[in-house]
C-alpha cells in the first residue's frame, strides 16, 4: 500500500518548479519536507506533458530509505529510486566494469588491512600510525577514496576538510600511503577490485571517458550531506549538459561525511542560490526544542550551512529522560511501551549498534520490522519498527524509544579508542540527533548508571524520572 505523500506548501512550491537545468542546492533542518520535495521534484522533472521532462534518478544512500521513497511515492513513472551503491553498480555493469563479487565488504577491508599493515612491517618501516587501532587505518583509507585522492603528492597537499580534527601529521602521511598501498594491493589479490569508498571514483573515471548519451537527464539526491565529494561529482556527470542536479541535504544530519561539504564537490551553484528552510513540519515544539540545543553544543563546531529551525506549531509532551537500575530493566520497559504505543501508530526503537539491537525481538510478543539494507517493502499503517540511528536516516515515526543513553555506551566507546573521545564525540552527537528528529510527537530516552555526555540537560529540555 502507497503512503499518501503530503502537498508540498509555503515555499517548498518555489523550489518543485526551479529551472530544470543547472544545479540546485536546498538546505533543510529536521522535518522541513526534504524527502518529501525531492519526490515532488523528481516526479514534475520526469513529466512527459512538460518541455523539460526525462528519465529521472532519485538518488539517496541508505538503503532502507529506497523502500520507504517508493511507499511514499508510489507509481512515479519515469521516475528510478536508488540508493547510491546500486546506481553505481548498475553503470560500473554496462561499462563492462563491474563482475560478480567485486566489492570488498567491511571484514575483508578490515582483513586487508591488518594484513597491509604487517606488510609495511614487515619491510622494515617503523613509525607509531602502524600501531594506531586498524579502524584509524581504515577511517584514513576510506576518507583517501571519498576525496578522490590517488597519488602520495595529492595526500601531502592535502588539508583536512572532512575530518573531525587532523589526525596525522603530514610527516606521518607518507607511511600511511604505503599501508594503503599495500591494501589496495592486497584486496585486488583477493579479487575485489573496489570497496565501498572507491567505487565511486572509477564511477566518476569512467563517465568522464564515456561519450555515449546519458541514461538520466534529472539527478535528485535526497540525504545528501551523507555523499562524498567523488560520489556528488559522479552524479554531477551522470547528466548531460541540458540536465540538472538537485541537491537536498542536512548538515546536522551528516552521520557518514564527517564535516564534508557539498561544496568541496564542485557544485555550480552560487551562495546566494541555495535555498534554505527552516520549517519544522515534523516534529513537536519540545522535540525540536532538544533538537536545536544538542545541535547547539560544542561538538558542532565548525560544521558549515548548518540550518536552524523555527519552532514547530505543533504542541507535545516534553521528551522524557527515563533512568534505570540496569539495561535489562530499560528494555523490559522499552519493549513494552513501545508495543502498546504500536497498536495505534507507528513506533521505532533505535540503537547505537547491530549488536544491541538484537534484544528487542525476544521481548515483544508482535511482529517487529527490523530497519536494515535489505528491506524492500515499507509495512503500511502503525506497528513496531526497529534498528540503528544509522538505519533511520530520513524516516519518520509517531513515537521514538531511544535506550541506552548512558556515558558508558555514548560515545561509542570502540570510536573512542580509535579515534579519541572528542571525534568519537562528535560523531557520535549527529547520530543523537539523527534519532531525536525521527519522532513526530513522542520521544523517550532511557539509561542506566549516568546519561550520555552528549545530552543537553538545559532546564525544560527534557521530564526526567526514574523507574
Amino acid at each position: 500500500m502507497t503512503t499518501q505523500l503530503p502537498r508540498p506548501v509555503g515555499r517548498q512550491k518555489e523550489v518543485l518548479c526551479l529551472p530544470a537545468s543547472g544545479h540546485t542546492v536546498v538546505l533543510g533542518t529536521a522535518g522541513s519536507g526534504k524527502t518529501t520535495l525531492a519526490i515532488h521534484r523528481a516526479v514534475y522533472l520526469a513529466n512527459p506533458a512538460t518541455d523539460h521532462a526525462g528519465r529521472t534518478l532519485l538518488v539517496t544512500f541508505n538503503r532502507c530509505l529506497v523502500a520507504y521513497l517508493e511507499a511514499l511515492g508510489g507509481r512515479l513513472g519515469q521516475v528510478d529510486v536508488r540508493n547510491y551503491h546500486r546506481f553505481a553498480r548498475g553503470y560500473l555493469d554496462r561499462r563492462g566494469k563491474m563482475g560478480w563479487g567485486s566489492i570488498c565488504d567491511a571484514d575483508l577491508m578490515e582483513t586487508c588491512c591488518k594484513q597491509a599493515v604487517q606488510a609495511v612491517k614487515s619491510a622494515g618501516v617503523s613509525n607509531p600510525v602502524l600501531d594506531r587501532p586498524i579502524e584509524f587505518l581504515m577511517e584514513e583509507f576510506r576518507w583517501l577514496a571519498q576525496n578522490g585522492i590517488r597519488t602520495l603528492d595529492d595526500y601531502l597537499e592535502a588539508d583536512d576538510v572532512g575530518r573531525a580534527g587532523s589526525r596525522l601529521l603530514a610527516a606521518d602521511r607518507s607511511v600511511a600511503f604505503s599501508v594503503y598501498e599495500s591494501y589496495v594491493s592486497v584486496r585486488n589479490a583477493s579479487g575485489k577490485p573496489y570497496d565501498w569508498d572507491d567505487l565511486a571514483q572509477t564511477v566518476l573515471s569512467e563517465f568522464e571517458s564515456d561519450t555515449n548519451g546519458r541514461l538520466y537527464k534529472h539527478v535528485i539526491i535526497d540525504e545528501g550531506q551523507d555523499f562524498s565529494p567523488v560520489m556528488l561529482r559522479s552524479l554531477a556527470a551522470a547528466i548531460p549538459t541540458d540536465g540538472s542536479l538537485t541537491f537536498f541535504g542536512d548538515m546536522a544530519q551528516q552521520i557518514y561525511g564527517n564535516k564534508i561539504s557539498w561544496r568541496t564537490a564542485g557544485l555550480s551553484v552560487n551562495n546566494q542560490d541555495v535555498w534554505r528552510f527552516e520549517e519544522n513540519y515534523r516534529n513537536t515544539k519540545q522535540i525540536a526544542q532538544l533538537a536545536l540545543a544538542i545541535a547547539q553544543t560544542p561538538y558542532y563546531r565548525g560544521v558549515a550551512d548548518l540550518v536552524a529551525p523555527k519552532a514547530p506549531a505543533a504542541d507535545g509532551p516534553p521528551p522524557a529522560l527515563v533512568e534505570f537500575n540496569s539495561e535489562a530493566e530499560e528494555m523490559r520497559f522499552v519493549a513494552e511501551r513501545a508495543q502498546k504505543l504500536a497498536e495505534t501508530g507507528t513506533v521505532a526503537v533505535l540503537f547505537r549498534d547491530r549488536d544491541i539491537e538484537k534484544q528487542l525481538p525476544r521481548l515483544v510478543s508482535v511482529p517487529a520490522t527490523r530497519l536494515h539494507r535489505e528491506l524492500t517493502t515499507w509495512p503500511s499503517g502503525p506497528g513496531l519498527f526497529y534498528g540503528t540511528y544509522h538505519s533511520a536516516k530520513g524516516l519518520e515515526f509517531d513515537s521514538v524509544f531511544v535506550p541506552f543513553s548512558s556515558s558508558a555506551r555514548l560515545p561509542h566507546p570502540p570510536d573512542v579508542v580509535a579515534f579519541g573521545s572528542d571525534e568519537s564525540a562528535a560523531r557520535d552527537v549527529k547520530l543523537l540527533y539523527v534519532a531525536v528528529t525521527r519522532a513526530r510527537s513522542n520521544l523517550v530516552l532511557t539509561y542506566s548508571g549516568t546519561p550520555t555526555p552528549l545530552l543537553p540537560v538545559g532546564p525544560g529540555l527534557l521530564q526526567r524520572s526514574r523507574r
